[in-house]
């Protein structure tokens, strides 16, 4: 469930990107307890029943008891909430925030970890990084970062002083997109080809026990590629897709998912009558499925509770597990090829396809 939290700190970044600090209340503490990586969702009402929901990285050390937490909000074109908390969010006034959610994470542990990160999708790896360096001393990380320029370049202080503090654990690169190459800064876009030849070039890439990829979908799939032509299992490779400004030609298709086999095959068409029984903190309901409906569509018109965020397959709040029934679920960014097969859907994204439909959302 939501709870407000005050706004303590707003603290700007660049031109277009600021970072929010909350206090959480003793007695909240434990339920916002988190792992690096996590992030929370945030909730704006209107005052005329209308609400706007978006997820944002936790950037601090991981803690199972917070006294604050913070996040890095940068300005969308067109995006509702990081408008609104850019522009009218001040000091003292209260977010309903839920508490820390994901599975883009890294437990602190010996080994040697990579990241690579474009934007703002840096902002999960702060929190990563510095948990584990900061708590593991048998632990290593190499990061590599891509920005438009060093202006726009999120928490660039604070990423120099982990380098400062562990320059014998912590390797850095900095690349910019858009401008001409300067002193110690890699210039020009990382795509899937420019990766693949610079990757081996700065860490034993066969040596890395995890990969962590966080940014725009091209920046992702363009480093899931090259990891991949560089031969390293796709079981060491962990990704959250922050933009997806548009539909891509590589778009994932729809897919048909059955909890019988937990197994995914190109689309299926919906019914037109479903009946959709769902679980959601302990408490089960069943009801109909209006026709092109998803389950999440269903499950709000009954329990306005039920958790997501962006409603567009990339956050993965909204994550439930398929007990029973056959599901088409139109895109996922979110979820890892070990999740489908344990049979989680986005109910965001996922239309019954059989007349009778289970999901579980506290799996």
């Amino acid at each position: 469930m939501f709870h407000p939290l005050r706004v303590t700190a707003i603290d700007w970044l660049t031109d277009d990107a600021a970072a929010v600090s909350f206090a959480v209340p003793e007695e909240l503490r434990p339920r916002f307890g988190f792992t690096p990586g996590q992030h929370i969702a945030l909730r704006r009402t209107d005052g005329r029943g209308g609400e706007s929901r978006r997820t944002y990285s936790l950037c601090d050390p991981a803690s199972p008891r917070p006294h604050t937490l913070r996040i890095g909000i940068r300005r969308v074109e067109g995006g509702e909430f990081s408008t609104y908390a850019l522009k009218e969010l001040a000091v003292g006034d209260t977010v309903d925030v839920l508490p820390p959610t994901g599975r883009f994470t890294l437990e602190p542990r010996p080994g040697h970890f990579a990241g690579v990160v474009g934007g703002s999708g840096i902002t999960p790896l702060l929190s990563i990084v510095a948990s584990a360096l900061t708590s593991e001393p048998a632990a290593r990380f190499s990061l590599i970062r891509s920005d438009r320029s060093a202006a726009s370049t999120m928490f660039l202080e604070e990423v120099a002083d982990l380098k400062d503090r562990f320059p014998d654990r912590f390797q850095l690169v900095a690349v910019v997109s858009r401008e001409e190459q300067q002193a110690g800064l890699v210039s020009g876009r990382l795509s899937a080809d420019r990766l693949t030849e610079l990757l081996p070039g700065l860490l034993p890439v066969g040596g890395v026990d995890g990969w962590y990829l966080c940014g725009p979908l091209g920046l992702v799939e363009g480093a899931t590629s090259a990891l991949r032509a560089l031969g390293v299992p796709r079981s060491r490779v962990h990704q959250e897709i922050f933009h997806v400004d548009e539909a891509p030609e590589g778009e994932p298709r729809s897919s048909r998912i059955s909890v019988a086999s937990h197994s995914t095959a190109e689309g299926a068409e919906a019914p037109v009558a479903a009946t959709l029984t769902a679980t959601l903190d302990g408490r089960g309901g069943s009801w109909p499925v209006a026709e092109g409906e998803t389950l999440l569509e269903t499950v709000l018109r009954h329990r306005a509770d039920a958790p997501y965020a962006c409603k567009g397959g990339v956050c993965g709040t909204c994550r439930a597990r398929l007990v029973s029934g056959e599901v088409r679920m139109d895109r996922n960014y979110a979820l890892e090829p070990e999740e489908l097969a344990a049979g989680y859907v986005l109910a965001c994204q996922s239309r019954p396809v059989t007349s009778s439909v289970e999901a579980d959302f506290d799996a």
